[in-house]
């Protein structure tokens, strides 16, 4: 009888690995650690990855500043910056081989650890991971983007220039290794491989500048990184800073101009519920909509969403969200003393109230929808519910339907049914919103009440009121200060209660319109608005206040705690200080989302907090990620950061790549050994684990880089170039590096052919067909004209038939390589 040390699985053994001896450990514990260990990597070489590209987009950040002619400008002069680098030749050098670096160093750590000869794991992850690259995360990008949304690669040419290379590179392969060459790797060959790379920079790079044709963009807007908005949208400041360029700047993270952020705040300024924070929050998000990313961001964000870290994107809540959006498309209600509906020329739609309440055991929820204004026609006001939390089916029944207001109706109700489960439960809420069809625009508008907040609770109390702040803060221009009146623990029945204003240095009628009035709760109402205009009299003048009081609730209701409200009226001249503050914070806020921007200090609390120090917008994801790459956080956080010593980026370069080039080595051990221990052979483990665990970064970066561009360059475009730079460095350097010892040594540098020549021929194929899909779809107007999104069914059916080659391209080789398939 054999003993243990007598198994096969003792042969299992790699160039670090194993560090102790494992004969006596049971064969599936060894394959269960090796596979925990092999994931775990990956999760590694993504994070020092993240640096990596930290430190390149650092690089290719760099700017130079120049002068140009600007009348708006002090003196007709502006002073500018330019980037250095252009942007196809970033995106295939240093961004694609930060992208391509495992793939690229494995192949390279294999062939010197194997003795200068070829091994089967690095060559088939370079194939396989460029397969999942093409056919996958082209799949995904296809079918990520919103029905009825499309997406084209811009710089077409440059496309195909990189594809013709990265078609050929796979072409080249199969002829070298079993045409030119059979089995034999020649030292002109391996050079001519390395030396496609720069030629395939130098002709994206003519192509790119146009030096054969017409440029169709304008040479400063790519030079200088800025992307103009679409001519149609005109929404409010934030459009209007889209145009202005070519004066008084624009918004991006590394150009906060106050002028602009000035413009922005009298356009939101308006809104009651902006504090100077929520205010600095949108325009970082502005920033950050108009700030020029490239694949790297992508890649960064990914990886940083992945795994828990700082997050570079900014964390913008719901509510503030739709803010913006409603900002952009001009739906912020301007609340001025004049009346919304242009004196009964359009007629106007919104909900009686803001809020309302509603039993549990009421079983449903009655909520009044009210028109103003012009009465004479029909208006359609469609309308759905949306979870808060409150959960549809389990709390209430979903709706999404339409209203219609005939000729001379002024009201309409809608019913919503409330979940009676017989369990207690805390209040809780959900939401009605109201919508417009695009072509009533000229008739109807929604008015400033157009989401009710709806509150599911268990009490019958008829309420306690009070305002919703101690104080308010308006400017004298805002037209009326909108004072919310909340209705708390309970909501039962009809109510009433008085409100007054008393002077302080703010005199009634010459500085507002105040005295006194009552307001009016309905049965299940939560929330109403009082609103006191406010007299904007053009001339410089001091703070000024008044106060409102709550007085006499009827119905038994009472007055809450905070009965009483100050209002203080800020001159429009002290609103500068407001300006300031809300810069400051911006800037603030834009550095902490900066690639590059990070101290040693900062990488350390990064690395030891998940998301960064963001407790408050960390998710369980983040907690259990930040968990399992804690140790490597910590590691890589030792090395110096892209300002250390004003190196531009490039200590950190090197300092990276020698991080990855060590656990690159530990993934090419875990690899190989993992697959002797399940007895698969290393070029199904290279084209399946491997290549994806070393892609699914790229994969999440597409497609976010899908959802939030206008054009499908940074999705896909990038793909065939850094499939092309995994040959022609990949493959190119170590074979160069193999080819010239064995020519040193009088002999021959042997690939065996094989199975990686199979696999090739079978990735070209396949990839002949994906890009014929793509163009397909580009022409066709069944699929929208477009290489990424259009109408649904065409789109999910080129996004199937791309993911199917990457399974009949994996399939195919297995097959082969078992013998299941001849030769």
């Amino acid at each position: 009888m054999s003993n243990a040390t007598d198994s096969p699985y003792d042969l299992c053994t790699g160039l670090i690995l194993p560090l102790t001896d494992e004969s006596g450990w049971s064969i599936h514990f060894r394959r269960f650690i090796y596979l925990l260990g092999l994931l775990w990597s990956f999760m590694g070489v993504a994070i020092v990855a993240d640096i990596f590209m930290c430190a390149i987009e650092v690089i290719t950040s760099k700017t130079s500043k120049i002068k140009r002619s600007n009348p708006d400008a002090p003196g007709g002069v502006e002073e500018i910056e330019i980037r250095v680098w252009n942007d196809t030749v970033a995106n295939l050098t240093l961004l694609a081989l930060g992208s391509s670096a495992p793939e690229i160093l494995l192949s390279v750590i294999e062939i010197i650890g194997n003795s200068f000869e070829s091994g089967p794991l690095g060559p088939s992850t370079i194939v396989g991971s460029a397969a999942f690259n093409l056919f996958v995360i082209t799949a995904v990008c296809v079918v990520a983007i919103p029905d009825g949304e499309t997406r084209r690669i811009d710089m077409i040419k440059v496309f195909a220039t990189t594809t013709t290379f990265s078609l050929f590179a796979y072409v080249w392969l199969f002829l070298v290794l079993s045409v030119i060459t059979p089995n034999v790797v020649d030292i002109w060959e391996a050079v001519f491989t390395f030396v496609c790379f720069p030629v395939l920079v130098i002709i994206a790079y003519m192509f790119d500048k146009e030096l054969c044709g017409v440029k169709k963009h304008a040479p400063a807007d790519m030079e200088l990184g800025l992307d103009k908005a679409n001519d149609d949208d005109d929404g409010g400041a934030i459009a209007r800073v889209f145009k202005q360029y070519d004066n008084l700047g624009f918004l991006s993270a590394s150009n906060v101009d106050k002028k602009v952020v000035k413009e922005f705040m009298q356009e939101v300024g308006k809104h009651p519920d902006l504090d100077e924070h929520t205010i600095a929050k949108l325009i970082t998000y502005e920033c950050q909509q108009h700030e020029k990313h490239d694949r790297g961001w992508y890649r960064v964000n990914a990886s940083r969403q992945m795994f828990g870290r700082q997050k570079i994107e900014a964390n913008v809540e719901p509510h503030i969200l739709d803010l913006y959006h409603k900002i952009k498309n001009k739906e912020l209600p301007v609340h001025t003393g004049e009346d919304a509906s242009e004196g009964g020329k359009i007629a106007v739609v919104e909900f009686s109230a803001a809020s309302c309440a509603v039993m549990e055991n009421e079983g449903k929820v009655r909520i009044d929808i009210e028109r103003y204004g012009l009465t004479s026609t029909q208006v359609i006001v469609k309308y759905e519910t949306v979870d808060g939390t409150a959960e549809a089916t389990s709390d209430y029944i979903a709706q999404k339907s339409a209203v219609v207001f005939e000729p001379g109706e002024t009201h309409k109700f809608i019913e919503i049914e409330i979940v009676d489960d017989n369990e207690w439960e805390p209040d809780e809420t959900f939401f009605v919103k109201l919508a417009l069809d695009s072509n009533q625009a000229s008739k109807v508008k929604l008015g400033r009440k157009n989401i009710m907040q709806v509150i599911i609770i268990n009490d019958d109390e008829p309420g306690i009121l009070e305002f919703g702040k101690t104080s308010f803060l308006v400017k004298e221009s805002i037209g009326n200060a909108i004072l919310p009146i909340v209705r708390n623990d309970g909501c039962d029945g009809r109510i009433e209660v008085t409100w007054t204003t008393k002077d302080m240095e703010a005199v009634h009628e010459k500085d507002y319109i105040g005295g006194t009035g009552t307001l009016v709760f309905e049965h299940g109402e939560r929330e109403k608005n009082l609103e006191i205009p406010i007299i904007d009299d053009q001339e410089y003048e001091k703070d000024e206040s008044f106060q409102v009081d709550l007085s006499d609730p009827t119905g038994g209701a009472k007055l809450g705690r905070v009965k009483k409200t100050v209002v203080t009226i800020i001159n429009d001249d002290d609103y500068s200080g407001l300006l300031d503050r809300v810069v400051k914070i911006t800037h603030v806020n834009v550095d902490k989302i900066n690639i590059g921007n990070s101290s040693y200090a900062d990488q350390f609390r990064d690395a030891m907090n998940v998301n960064g120090g963001d407790v408050e917008n960390a998710t369980t994801i983040d907690y259990v990620m930040h968990f399992f790459t804690f140790g490597f956080k910590v590691i890589f956080a030792c090395i110096p950061p892209p300002s250390f010593l004003n190196s531009g980026g490039w200590i950190t370069f090197v300092g990276a790549l020698c991080f990855i080039a060590i656990v690159t080595a530990l993934i090419s051990d875990l690899a190989s050994i993992f697959g002797c221990l399940i007895s698969l052979h290393p070029s199904i483990v290279a084209i399946t684990f491997v290549a994806l665990g070393t892609s699914l970064p790229d994969l999440f970066a597409s497609k976010t880089a899908a959802t939030n561009e206008r054009t499908a360059d940074n999705s896909i475009g990038n793909v065939t170039g850094s499939n092309s730079v995994n040959v022609f460095l990949g493959l190119g350097m170590p074979w160069l590096i193999a080819a010239i010892y064995w020519r040193v040594r009088d002999d021959e540098f042997v690939v065996p052919a094989g199975s990686l020549a199979f696999s090739v021929a079978v990735y070209t194929i396949c990839a002949l067909v994906c890009v014929a899909v793509l163009m397909t779809r580009r022409y066709l107007a069944v699929f929208g004209k477009s290489e990424l999104g259009g109408p649904k069914l065409p789109k999910i059916i080129s996004g199937c038939v791309l993911a199917s080659l990457w399974f009949v391209y994996v399939l195919l080789s297995s097959l082969q390589v078992t013998g299941t398939i001849e030769l």
